[in-house]
């Protein structure tokens, strides 16, 4: 229990679960942040969210797009953003929070949980945030050519990305929708021997020439099962600033760019929508 200014107890918050399409969902309460929420989906951790501060970003990989984001204009200038994957808006807040006047839309395709964090962890009025329910390759066909400075795929059904938004068909519908200058970054999970990343990488590499990649050393060399961020442009990357931000995370990151990337990728070849799958399942150990 806690206590108000006015020495009365007040109880402490206390998860929400309901079912949603994707299947259950929790939002369990951040102890150390007041109002501080975790979302959960069957189990798996899927976003964190601070209603008081709402450019804070708990999760690593959710750093490393905000690193993205601060970093695809000057400070404070708005970004027209396309967010595949809504989960608890988290990235969607950040932008909103650190680029006002930012326009974004929202693509996510499991409209009970859209319905849950919005009447849970309600965005402020004053944000440009549209939420589309609808897949997200189905929602990125209406985004028109040349919107978006900024496309972020975080997409996972239970903990899977879904095959169709794996191929070069659909890096190719991304790059319609970027502005001249414009940056693709992908959240994608995979584990040894990293087949699914590389062959992304891979993948991505045939709409766009420029690429980076970050993740967890350990995630890189193949050791555990974890988050990789790709980013991807028709232009130069600031690569030496994503390096430095990610060496000094607290969850430290390393940036695999140029010839060391081609190395990594180790011959994987691009997958189409003929033959593209689903990413894989992680160990029941990481969610453990």
């Amino acid at each position: 229990m806690a206590k108000s200014r006015r020495g009365r107890s007040r109880t402490a918050p206390e998860a929400v679960v309901e079912t949603v399409d994707g299947g259950t969902a929790e939002l369990r309460p951040d102890r150390d942040r007041p109002r501080g929420w975790t979302l959960l989906l069957d189990g798996a951790p899927q976003s964190h969210v601070d209603l008081d501060d709402p450019a804070y970003l708990d999760f690593a990989y959710q750093r490393r797009l905000g690193h993205i984001a601060d970093l695809a204009a000057p400070p404070g200038k708005p970004l027209q953003v396309v967010h595949l994957g809504g989960g608890a808006l988290t990235m969607a807040r950040y932008v909103a929070a650190t680029r006002p006047r930012s326009t974004q839309q929202v693509v996510e395709i499991d409209a009970p949980l859209v319905q849950l964090v919005r009447r849970e962890l309600p965005l402020d009025s004053g944000w440009r945030i549209r939420v589309r329910n609808a897949d997200a390759r189905a929602g990125l066909a209406k985004i028109p050519d040349g919107w978006a400075d900024l496309v972020i795929a975080d997409v996972f059904r239970g903990a899977r990305t879904p095959a169709h938004l794996t191929s070069a068909e659909f890096a190719g519908e991304v790059a319609r929708a970027l502005r001249p200058g414009g940056w693709y970054a992908a959240n994608l999970a995979d584990g040894p021997p990293l087949a699914f990343v590389r062959a992304q990488v891979a993948t991505v590499r045939t709409v766009f020439p420029e690429l980076c990649l970050t993740a967890d050393p350990a995630v890189l060399r193949g050791k555990r099962f974890g988050n990789a961020v790709l980013l991807a442009a028709a232009g130069p990357l600031p690569v030496a600033e994503l390096t430095r931000r990610a060496a000094t995370d607290p969850q430290q990151g390393r940036v695999e760019h140029g010839r060391a990337l081609l190395d990594f990728t180790g011959g994987a070849q691009p997958v189409t929508d003929a033959t593209a799958v689903d990413s894989p399942s992680p160990p029941p150990a990481v969610f453990s």
